[in-house]
């Protein structure tokens, strides 16, 4: 008897190992319908294999983050500065991350309007945990015509989607006026 007993729960123990693998899917409920017996150990061996097979059946859902940006200030150059013609521009935003991931390396910004002013695109975003703020620089240089020029740029997250607010460089290149001759005479 007691070799008996040994056999069924060596044959149960095989069953139950097999189950979830290979092509066929089978639930916790099949699993512990094999092989009835009234045996307490086959009946707690069931019980364990059937509550491990419910605790994988069940995914836990990753937490997913949310990426925002709010722009604070510009720190410099400020919208409508007259710059000279060729000038190498420096400039600074202040934004928070005001969402709920945090910035790493996969995180970038990109310019989505406006000329480029020699500056490169993209750039990688600063990195800054959620709910604190960061500066974002961007170097440029001034064209050479005279004129108002304006580039937006956005943040994109890891997937390549963009959020938060845009954020802008404003300025207007002029040609300071040289002195003209008078004739003397």
């Amino acid at each position: 008897m007691r070799l008996d007993r040994f056999g069924l729960l060596l044959l149960v123990v095989v069953i139950l190992t097999g189950c979830g693998r290979g092509e066929t899917s089978s639930t916790p409920m099949q699993a512990a319908a094999v092989a009835p017996t009234s045996d307490p150990a086959v009946i707690l061996l069931r019980q364990t294999e059937a509550a491990k097979l419910t605790a994988a059946s069940i995914a836990t859902p990753t937490p997913v983050c949310v990426s925002d940006l709010q722009f604070i200030d510009d720190v410099t150059v400020p919208d409508g500065t007259v710059v000279e013609p060729g000038e190498q521009l420096d400039k600074r935003w202040r934004v928070e991350n005001s969402g709920s991931c945090n910035w790493d390396h996969r995180y970038e910004i990109r310019l989505i309007a406006g000329p480029e002013m020699e500056a490169t695109s993209p750039q990688s975003l600063y990195p800054a945990l959620s709910d604190t703020e960061a500066d974002i620089r961007v170097v440029y240089t001034a064209p050479d015509e005279p004129g108002s020029y304006r580039s937006a740029w956005q943040a994109f997250d890891p997937n390549g989607n963009p959020f938060g607010d845009t954020f802008f460089i404003d300025i207007i290149v002029a040609v300071e006026d040289e002195p003209t001759e008078t004739p003397e005479g």
